[in-house]
């Protein structure tokens, strides 16, 4: 109970006012309902209300939580009439934990509503819309994520270890026995690990835990931040946890470039996190194994991930003995199905931030057996304009983070590609960098939404442009 009030006080400002009716009439980007104060609302009348766990065409008894100039915050406290696309959640956290916010609303529905949102901002910001809408990429919707970060706190007036997510709207955290969208090797033991942490001497001095995963074939592997050194116990009991359910066990008691891999033959000296971690995932249609570590960028759900791939060489058409060019490569993912497609006699360029990722891609470029692949270490928000990967190439991919390509851009003339792919995050960044592109004599010809995500509001997108 204490735990459930101080998680109440940091997750909203109530006014306390007895609950209202409230009809939701649309769903903003981030999938909360919306209304308005009617007439017997007095001076409020034509004030919208941003509802959570609200859809469209319900009627509502909604909470309100905050209260602005322009608009008011609520939460649907119970539903009078509800929305045909509407279902019970499936995880018992759900309304509290942060981590999803979509699952009183039917899978299905959730991707045609992403679809919209990806429509809404092409055409706001960028005075476009696609030729054609390719279907909605769709794979595992519930123990998809291989990948996650849990906070961990130690309560010692209750004697309670809390492991999760944050909670909605809160610092606080959630504490989570179960989370169905977590890859089940990693959800089925988070009691037992709860219980193992909490026997430790460092349970006070531990923040939190990071996890990832490689596909069905491949190990866990489990990231524990310390602030104070471990004790070689504690390590110990560690290791045969992690041993027992056949994870990896790195520590991080500092930084990023502190993280190091131990195991049982390491104790009491530890070693440094070998350049490839064992974790892999396969990419069967172009016969490819990835290997990567567990810092290393890779896709949360391995199954859009195999989808979106192909569907992305599909839209470049590419031909034997083309050119093409990876902008924010990461460790290869587009990079080497790309190298098949073009074969030997072409040429794949890829291009990222971080030299241990690039690296990284020769390695896997490497073991696979791709050697007409390049790879360049650079910041592609900085100039580049002298580098000698800037050349004229048949085909583009673009795959940036959620701030976009902006500074790309500038040279897309540079490059000359006759087809583009760009691979997106979040669509206010695609749109703005949408209408850049077509300001250079592009055309848009394909886009669709990928269920990368599911059941969260952020919105995976796939857009194709031609040279006009």
């Amino acid at each position: 109970m204490a735990r459930q009030q101080r998680q109440r006080r940091g997750s909203a400002q109530s006014n306390n006012a007895s609950p209202i009716t409230l009809t939701i009439n649309g769903l903003t980007h981030e999938g909360r309902g919306v209304a308005v104060y009617d007439e017997t609302h007095g001076d409020k009348q034509g004030k919208k209300i941003f509802v959570n766990f609200a859809l469209p065409d319900e009627i509502v008894m909604a909470q309100i939580t905050h209260s602005k100039k322009s608009f008011d915050e609520a939460d649907a406290v119970s539903i009078m009439k509800d929305c045909q696309d509407r279902q019970a959640p499936f995880c018992q956290h759900y309304g509290v934990c942060g981590g999803c916010s979509l699952q009183h609303l039917q899978a299905d529905a959730q991707i045609t509503h992403k679809q919209s949102v990806l429509a809404n901002h092409l055409a706001h910001h960028a005075k476009v819309a696609p030729d054609v809408w390719r279907p909605p990429l769709v794979g595992d919707r519930v123990a998809y994520r291989t990948k996650a970060r849990l906070g961990v706190r130690y309560l010692a007036r209750d004697d309670e270890l809390i492991v999760g997510f944050r909670a909605r709207s809160s610092n606080f955290l959630t504490d989570v026995a179960d989370c169905p969208i977590l890859d089940v090797r990693i959800n089925e033991h988070l009691q037992a690990l709860k219980d193992i942490l909490k026997q430790l001497t460092a349970k006070t001095d531990i923040t939190h835990l990071e996890f990832a995963a490689g596909d069905e074939h491949s190990q866990v592997a489990m990231i524990v931040r310390h602030i104070k050194p471990m004790s070689r116990a504690d390590q110990a009991a560690l290791v045969e946890f992690c041993r027992s359910v056949e994870w990896q066990l790195y520590l991080q008691p500092k930084g990023a470039d502190s993280v190091h891999r131990i195991d049982a033959k390491d104790l009491p000296n530890t070693q440094t996190v070998p350049p490839v971690g064992g974790l892999f995932y396969h990419l069967p249609d172009f016969d490819l194994v990835m290997e990567c570590s567990p810092l290393d960028f890779t896709q949360v759900n391995l199954s859009v991930n195999c989808q979106m791939i192909k569907l992305a060489c599909e839209l470049l058409d590419l031909q034997e003995g083309e050119c093409v060019l990876d902008l924010f490569c990461g460790l290869g993912n587009f990079s080497l199905p790309l190298a098949r497609m073009v074969g030997q006699s072409g040429q794949v360029i890829g291009v990222e931030g971080s030299t241990q990722m690039t690296k990284r891609a020769e390695m896997n470029a490497a073991a696979n057996g791709i050697h007409h692949a390049k790879f360049y270490a650079q910041d592609l928000t900085q100039d580049f304009s002298d580098e000698p990967w800037v050349q004229d190439v048949d085909a583009l991919l673009i795959d940036p983070p959620r701030a976009g390509a902006l500074e790309v851009m500038a040279y897309l003339g540079k490059f000359n590609a006759k087809r583009i792919v760009y691979v997106s995050c979040d669509p206010a960044t695609l749109a703005r960098d949408t209408a850049l592109i077509i300001a250079q004599g592009y055309r848009l010809t394909h886009a669709g939404v990928m269920d990368m995500f599911c059941h969260t509001s952020h919105v995976e997108s796939i857009v194709r442009f031609e040279k006009s």
